[in-house]
């Protein structure tokens, strides 16, 4: 057995499988993995009326208590139908409980799980990959299809035509974020409701790179010393369902391009020119904050953000459910530093 082939998961998706009672949902795309998660789960709860049909568990809590999924499970609904059971894996492992569940005789019940990016070969994702009682999906990053027929989907339930230059712009500034490109999609759709159709101009007003711009919002924030505009962009980036690991990354090559401009300022440059000279050019609303940043830190304390940074990255991937913490922190440290020059 295999994970579900690309090809299929739409159809996969689209019914229960009482066969296949268990559903493990993974990949690098977090937002993707939620909203298939959100959209299965309400299908399997279509039709009940137990108000308490519907468990959620966390999998950091399962670890320590392998027989509670069994359980949960093997519970008869207070009030008849099907047993629903959201499980969202944490930084302990859940092997032991899942290979229990795959092995007891439930019927009746639909456990869906929601993972990271396991890796080919990981613990719960060769086990559910390898069991003819589990559907294992993985969740990549949005392909260009992927956008267009999210546009065309949104736009199409939201009975406003997109003009073609508009969609084709749209496209370009979505990330490969599910659901931070179904905010922005949703931001537009809002900015252009009462209008007869979306054109370029409703496009350029209204919706940013929702990969790369909340990115480089938190890296500037953090190296000009600003914390509490870092905070609030980095809680909006982690609510929008982007990782932990993929912010610290992006802060880590933002200082390493603040590290070859400092460079070149100590070698007599200033931090203007080295702005304007910057490849890849840096969008006019980030200079004021890449030059105060460039002012802030010289190439002894980068390196050391860097390294810093760096241990942090580590940590967020070892332990992804406290991640967010791991990296906020790091990141408050960074603005903290920057802002005592």
């Amino acid at each position: 057995m295999v994970a579900v082939r690309p090809a299929d998961v739409e159809a996969t998706l689209s019914r229960i499988d009482t066969v296949r009672p268990v559903l493990l949902l993974f990949g690098p795309d977090s937002g993707l993995v939620r909203e298939r998660a959100r959209a299965y789960l309400a299908k399997a709860m279509d039709g009940s009326t137990d108000p308490f049909g519907l468990i959620r568990l966390d999998g950091d809590e399962i670890s320590g208590d392998p027989g509670r999924l069994v359980d949960e499970a093997g519970t008869v609904a207070l009030f008849g139908g099907r047993r629903v059971i959201s499980l969202r894996a944490g930084s302990r492992n859940i092997v032991p409980a899942v290979e229990a569940l795959l092995a007891a005789p439930i019927s009746d019940a639909v456990v869906v799980i929601e993972a990271g990016d396991l890796k080919r070969g990981a613990g719960l994702r060769a086990l559910c990959e390898g069991s003819p009682r589990a559907n294992a999906i993985v969740c990549y990053a949005d392909s260009d299809r992927d956008l267009s027929r999210l546009i065309d989907t949104m736009t199409a339930e939201a009975n406003i035509p997109i003009d073609r230059d508009a969609r084709a712009e749209l496209m370009g500034l979505l990330g490969g974020d599910r659901m931070a490109s179904r905010g922005e999609i949703s931001k537009l759709l809002l900015y252009a409701a009462g209008e007869p159709r979306i054109t370029t101009e409703h496009v350029r007003a209204i919706v940013g790179d929702a990969s790369s711009l909340a990115l480089d919002e938190i890296a500037d924030s953090a190296f000009a010393g600003q914390p509490a505009e870092m905070s609030t962009a980095f809680a909006k980036a982690t609510h929008e369902g982007m990782r932990a690991d993929i912010i610290l990354g992006s802060v880590c090559r933002a200082g390493q391009s603040l590290h070859q401009m400092r460079l070149s300022i100590e070698q007599g440059g200033s931090p203007e020119r080295a702005v304007e000279s910057a490849r890849p050019a840096i969008h006019f609303r980030r200079k004021p904050l890449v030059e105060k940043a460039l002012r802030s830190w010289t190439v002894p304390r980068l390196l050391t953000a860097l390294l810093t940074l760096d241990d942090a990255l580590l940590a967020a991937r070892r332990h992804a459910g406290l991640g967010p913490s791991i990296a906020e922190r790091a990141l408050l440290q960074l603005a903290t530093q920057a802002r005592r020059g």
